[in-house]
């Protein structure tokens, strides 16, 4: 998975520019995050594992309040965020066979990571390994696409990549037999240079991922795509996902 998310994506390949397009400078994930371990629990939750943590821009905020560790499959994001945050706990893994031999108060799985596993059994094999680093009460906080994006023309703007100025246009397909949105994406550089994306995300229908919580001992507590409004109608494209392992 590693090499073809890398080949697929040109912020794999550069992480300056995956912490460019991530940019939250008002931590509103990690908040959000903060905000459902409030409301959930567990009480006196000290510790939190980051399943997918990219660059590691929303461990660095849950940081200053959890002993955190960050875990993600490619090596050059994981490399990138030591360097630039080496006060994490930061390691390579994959989250279909990850074991740390552990558990922690709150898993997190945050920004899509979930949504490059495209098939059934990768997903159990995932949930299996959120059930393996949880104890009773752990408080698992999901972000995945939950329907796919809408429809419409393509859209172009200006960027400037690691002091490249470029100008992206992005357009979005969908195959519904496979439940996958692709994002692609075109990079003209003023230097002449051009890249291409393709990035397929599995949507996970709410009922979908409540059966993979459920098989692997996760009892929901909350879905929503607007944090200004948890108990709205979800509308997607992408929601969040709140449960407690209810132990063995």
């Amino acid at each position: 998975m590693t090499g073809d998310l890398e080949a697929a994506n040109i912020a794999y390949r550069h992480p300056e520019l995956y912490d460019q397009l991530h940019a939250d400078p008002g931590h509103a994930k990690a908040w959000i995050v903060e905000a459902l371990i409030d409301a959930h629990g567990p009480a006196g939750a000290r510790t939190l594992l980051d399943v997918g943590c990219g660059t590691g821009q929303d461990l660095e905020y849950l940081a200053k309040r959890f002993a955190v560790v960050g875990v993600d499959a490619q090596p050059r994001l994981v490399a990138y965020a030591r360097r630039v945050r080496p006060g994490l706990d930061l390691r390579v893994g994959d989250m279909r066979d990850l074991r740390l031999g552990r558990t922690f108060d709150t898993i997190t799985c945050l920004g899509f990571a979930l949504a490059y596993l495209h098939t059934t059994p990768e997903l159990r094999a995932a949930f299996a390994t959120f059930a393996a680093h949880a104890h009773p009460g752990t408080l698992l906080v999901l972000q995945t696409p939950v329907a796919p994006v809408p429809p419409g023309p393509p859209r172009t703007a200006r960027v400037e990549v690691a002091g490249r100025p470029a100008r992206v246009t992005t357009s979005y397909t969908w195959d519904l037999r496979t439940q996958t949105t692709t994002l692609h994406r075109r990079w003209e550089f003023d230097d002449g240079e051009t890249a291409t994306d393709h990035i397929q995300r599995r949507v996970i229908f709410p009922r979908e991922l409540e059966l993979h919580l459920n098989l692997a001992g996760f009892q929901l507590l909350d879905v929503f795509d607007d944090p200004a409004d948890r108990s709205g109608t979800l509308t997607g494209p992408a929601a969040y996902i709140t449960a407690r392992h209810l132990g063995s």
